[in-house]
């Protein structure tokens, strides 16, 4: 499997701005090992530090970050989307950023689509949290694997070929995948299997993106201030 250096001073991932940062991660120790004891003294006076911290069991201490931003990358592998993703079959975790932030937004405009069809949602809004952390490290690249193959692993529609190929990657040790956007045109994506994987990011703007009922049409930039049509 071919792999490539990456080294991107700004890798841009969006998420609803709902899930508040986890501040236990954010303070923890900096040896990772201890970390399960520590949390099970503090769950006893608070009960509700597991739903946020999530199954920590899943993230080998060798692998666990924290710090400052720690809890934005600590939530994707703690909290599992067991429906799956592109390159997780719902059993772990993977850290989804761009290289680029226009890719982010048609990536994650994309995916806020498909729930709030299949949920039947009205028209609303949803604020939405932009953080940018640095990486530099080797990946699996997905745009050299042959094809037909590679458009197999990146079908815009199914994730039958990519998912049991990103957990075969995992299992040999890999730390993620790159690959090319199947949103947005000449965009470059990541697929971090591990936390150590990616530089701890910190939190760069808001955006809302609104839902009109049938897709999302526009989303505000509070940064900008402005509103910006899709």
């Amino acid at each position: 499997m071919a792999t490539r250096w990456i080294d991107w001073p700004q890798a841009w991932r969006i998420i609803a701005s709902r899930y508040p940062p986890i501040n236990l991660f954010e303070r923890l120790t900096p040896d990772p090992a201890v970390w399960e004891a520590l949390i099970a003294l503090e769950q006893m006076t608070n009960p509700r530090l597991r739903d946020e911290v999530g199954e920590i069991a899943l993230v080998p201490p060798e692998d666990r970050v924290s710090g400052p931003g720690a809890s934005y990358v600590m939530a994707s592998f703690t909290h599992v989307n067991k429906a799956g993703s592109r390159f997780s079959d719902g059993t772990f975790g993977v850290y989804y950023a761009a290289a680029e932030i226009q890719t982010a937004i048609a990536e994650t405009v994309f995916h806020f689509e498909v729930y709030a069809r299949d949920s039947n949602d009205p028209p609303r809004m949803e604020d939405m949290r932009v953080v940018v952390g640095s990486v530099t490290e080797t990946f699996d690249d997905v745009a050299a694997v042959e094809e037909p193959y590679r458009s197999e692993l990146l079908d815009p529609d199914r994730y039958t070929a990519a998912q049991p190929f990103a957990r075969q990657l995992r299992e040999e040790g890999s730390m993620g995948v790159v690959y090319p956007s199947v949103r947005y045109r000449g965009g470059n994506c990541i697929g971090a299997f591990k936390p150590s994987a990616i530089g701890l990011p910190r939190q760069e703007r808001h955006l809302k993106y609104r839902w009109n009922g049938e897709r999302v049409d526009r989303y505000f930039d509070y940064q900008q201030d402005i509103w910006i049509a899709l």
